[in-house]
């Protein structure tokens, strides 16, 4: 079930947070907030599991055949976008059952250089299944999930190019062997 958005009031001022579901063992979310990933990590950390993995995609200041990128904007089909993120954490729960958790988290909005711009939090009894189902969730996250970037750099701005187009979850990558 995907998490939502609440507003939670905060020592400083109200601000909206994602938080983790209140039941299940996936959390997957599109927000514009900021994403909480030591919640992610707290979350996805269960005395079943021995080993948390996490991901973090961040906004740099250089791409493929571009430099000097000052921030980034992120765009999201959300309906779709939050089910094929359920999509993901499930085919990576059919490939590796003995997962604990899975938080699949990315923004949407302006981003400037250093934010996190997606986390992957993966827990498992052992190392071995959570860094494999944490590399499977990204790469297909990438490939599969409706979500698209517009650079930005001191000339002007652009979309960034995919060099593929999305693929259903399910459907075998150009690139990696199936499990």
């Amino acid at each position: 079930m995907p998490a939502s958005p609440r507003t939670v009031a905060g020592v400083f001022s109200s601000m909206t947070v994602v938080l983790p579901p209140a039941t299940g063992l996936d959390w997957v979310a599109i927000t514009p907030e900021p994403l909480p990933t030591d919640l992610a990590t707290t979350w996805a950390t269960t005395s079943r599991a021995g080993a948390v993995v996490c991901f973090l995609g961040v906004v740099r200041d250089h791409s493929d055949g571009r430099s000097g990128v000052t921030s980034l904007t992120y765009e999201a089909y959300e309906p779709e976008a939050t089910r094929r993120l359920a999509d993901v954490a499930t085919e990576a729960r059919r490939r590796w059952p003995e997962v604990e958790r899975i938080a699949l988290l990315h923004r949407i909005g302006d981003l400037d250089l250093s934010e996190a711009s997606v986390a992957v939090v993966v827990s498992a009894p052992h190392r071995e299944a959570a860094f494999d189902a944490g590399r499977f969730s990204i790469d297909t996250l990438k490939e599969t999930v409706p979500i698209w970037k517009r650079e930005h750099w001191a000339g002007g701005s652009d979309w960034a190019e995919c060099g593929h187009p999305l693929r259903e979850v399910g459907a075998p990558a150009a690139n990696s062997p199936a499990r």
